[in-house]
């Protein structure tokens, strides 16, 4: 990334800036329109997606004209600041492409550093894996594009972004707590699991960093809280794993923080750490039916329902007509539930909001079951 290349940015406010000057990007629905096509880099997305996308299902009759004058505003704009507007933004067949280095967006940097922060985790060398994950976390300036987010495809791309957010800073515990400063990063944890205290992963390594840090009983205390946040509010008990640590801890076991933990937040971050970025346009992963019926997820996000204009549509009277969509970040894949009627089950338990997605990991829509698969590339 040179200085003068421009730099886009999605992790904040929505961002156009070059030298380090900010441009002014326009209105709400020419920001939308930008947006849409950061999120979709590098790869052709169709007029009619943008156009679902930034005026909604029942668009008015002059949105695609609407559309065709902000991308001509966009062009332009680009080109006064001394690039090629029409060559960044290019016209192809469906719709328009975003020609934009992976760098150059802020989005593209953290998928960068933290894939970088997996493989120097997995190989070992844990204090390069902090650095790495330290640079991802600090591309982000607020919440994910705070200014859009009356826009539904906003909404669902930020909140799987959030969940790639805390998943990183699970990875930088885990990284910290293996190079012998767990104590640095209670702090930290105790944080994160207060603002997300259904996240096992965070609530795990906080165990394991008061427990190396001769703090027993603060270890068990936390195992305390977690059980009862989650009988309280889901009716359920913590997983195998964390009742296993905290069996180890009680018998006061020696713990190697070296090994690392297999949990879902490893799981997830090393099954894709090997993969192309987010703009490869090839579908990553797939739905498997119970027929054998495969169902692609392909692109940023794949709708699910009953209604024909989802990406997967589903004949069951059970699904919602909009009841599920799956967001590919990048680094990971998150299950969102579209506020359906009658929920979302991953792994058998119903999911509030939203879940990461892991390899061989069973979904159930409706009366509609699957089983999600990461593909070899």
């Amino acid at each position: 990334m040179s200085q003068r290349d421009p730099v886009f940015g999605l992790l904040g406010p929505l961002q156009l800036s070059v030298n380090g000057n900010a441009v002014p990007i326009g209105t709400p629905k020419q920001r939308a329109v930008l947006a849409a096509l950061i999120m979709n880099r590098n790869r052709p997305l169709a007029a009619d997606s943008l156009i679902n996308a930034v005026w909604g299902e029942d668009p008015p009759s002059e949105a695609r004209a609407s559309l065709h004058a902000y991308v001509s505003n966009l062009r332009r704009l680009l080109s006064t600041v001394g690039f090629d507007g029409k060559s960044m933004l290019e016209k192809v067949s469906p719709g328009y492409r975003l020609n934009v280095a992976e760098l150059d967006v802020d989005l593209g940097r953290f998928i960068h550093e933290r894939n970088e922060g997996v493989q120097a985790a997995t190989a070992g060398r844990f204090d390069e894996a902090s650095r790495h994950y330290r640079a991802a976390l600090a591309q982000w300036r607020g919440e994910m594009l705070e200014d859009l987010r009356g826009f539904d495809f906003v909404s669902a791309f930020a909140t799987a972004m959030a969940e790639d957010r805390i998943a990183t800073h699970i990875a930088l515990a885990e990284s910290e707590i293996a190079c012998g400063r767990a104590k640095n990063t209670i702090g930290d944890l105790e944080r994160l699991v207060t603002e997300h205290p259904f996240r096992e992963p965070a609530w795990e390594q906080l165990m394991i960093a008061y427990y190396v840090s001769a703090r027993q009983s603060d270890a068990l205390d936390a195992f305390q809280r977690l059980k009862t946040v989650l009988a309280e509010e889901l009716g359920i008990d913590p997983s195998p794993p964390l009742r296993d640590l905290h069996e180890r801890i009680l018998r006061q076991e020696p713990m190697d923080t070296k090994l690392g933990s297999d949990t879902t937040i490893r799981a997830t971050f090393i099954s894709l750490a090997n993969r192309t970025a987010i703009n490869t346009g090839k579908a990553r992963a797939q739905l498997r039916a119970d027929s054998g019926e495969c169902y692609e997820v392909k692109g940023v996000a794949t709708r699910i329902g009953r209604r024909s204009d989802n990406d997967i549509a589903l004949a069951d009277p059970r699904v919602s007509r909009h009841h599920a969509v799956i967001i590919d970040t990048g680094t990971s894949f998150i299950l969102i539930d579209a506020r359906s009627a009658n929920g979302v089950e991953l792994d058998h338990k119903r999911i509030r909001g939203s879940a990461p997605l892991v390899d061989g990991c069973h979904v159930r829509i409706g009366d509609s079951h699957f089983r999600f698969e990461i593909k070899s590339q």
